[in-house]
């Protein structure tokens, strides 16, 4: 967790190039504005995959809202729909207000022009850290939602004023469910929730990572019955609020050294993707 695989380096540079495989295989994704037919059945892992028979997390519901809908990238695995659904019912319980929803994922997966290198298989999410009371805003309004960074400008700690004991809450809801697979903050955040609750065992998936200064990323295990979905490494022992921690600091983290050489060529989508791309 600590540098970007060299294969994802590769991956991000050849979808940068304007009329590269990679960016066109990733336009050809984007294009695909409804998912493939069928029971839900995922090819590959996070950050090279897709998925058939993905859902619709609707634009509204009790305790969330959906942003920027014009992207069309509100698709998942039913878990992870029902995991936002849950995670809405249970941070409304608890007395918070509605949470943004951005990006989960495309239709069918697969990678996307711009944004993200993982949010490929239908199982992450990224909510907003605007945790203000805001009203049922029409979809039109909520193209340009822009919610500011909660960490200071320095990067070493959270923003005291905008960091408050309610995001703590909603990150701690939504580490505690059992289908979390790891979620990335922001390493200040991280280091305020260490400071907060030490100890906690949720505090394990909770992992640092560049960026996440005004979201955080969920990322939902395999689902049972999935023989195709890739899992992540496990996230090692401990709470993680140890010298692992505390590298994000340093400034070999925070101002990594650029990588010598050319890059590799990009990874191919597993096989299967070839048939849920071209699925009626």
């Amino acid at each position: 967790m600590r540098r970007v695989r060299p294969a994802l380096l590769a991956c991000l540079l050849a979808a940068a190039l304007p009329g590269g495989v990679a960016a066109q295989a990733a336009r050809d994704w984007a294009a695909a504005s409804r998912p493939a037919a069928g029971p839900p059945r995922i090819a590959g892992g996070y950050g090279l995959g897709c998925i058939a028979g993905a859902v619709a997390l609707p634009a509204d519901g009790p305790g969330w809202q959906v942003v920027r809908l014009s992207r069309n990238r509100f698709w998942g695995h039913p878990d992870l729909i029902a995991y936002l659904r849950g995670l809405g019912a249970r941070a409304q319980a608890a007395g918070l207000p509605p949470f943004w929803v951005g990006d989960l994922g495309q239709p069918r997966g697969g990678p996307m022009p711009w944004g993200h290198a993982s949010h490929q298989i239908g199982l992450d999410a990224d909510i907003w850290l605007d945790l203000r009371p805001k009203p049922a805003l029409p979809p039109a309004a909520r193209e340009r939602i822009e919610v500011p960074s909660v960490v200071r400008e320095d990067g070493m700690r959270v923003d005291p004023a905008r960091f408050t004991p309610a995001h703590a809450l909603l990150i701690r809801l939504a580490a505690e469910h059992p289908a979390v697979d790891r979620i990335f903050v922001n390493p200040a955040i991280k280091q305020a929730l260490c400071e907060a609750m030490p100890g906690a065992a949720w505090l394990r998936r909770v992992r640092p990572w560049r960026g996440h200064d005004s979201h955080f990323h969920i990322r939902l295990h395999c689902p049972e019955g999935q023989p195709g979905c890739q899992p992540q490494a496990p996230v090692p022992p401990g709470d993680g609020c140890d010298s692992s921690l505390a590298w994000w600091f340093t400034p070999e983290a925070r101002q990594p050294a650029p990588r010598p050489g050319k890059p590799a060529p990009p990874p191919a989508l597993p096989a299967a993707c070839t048939g849920i791309l071209a699925a009626p």
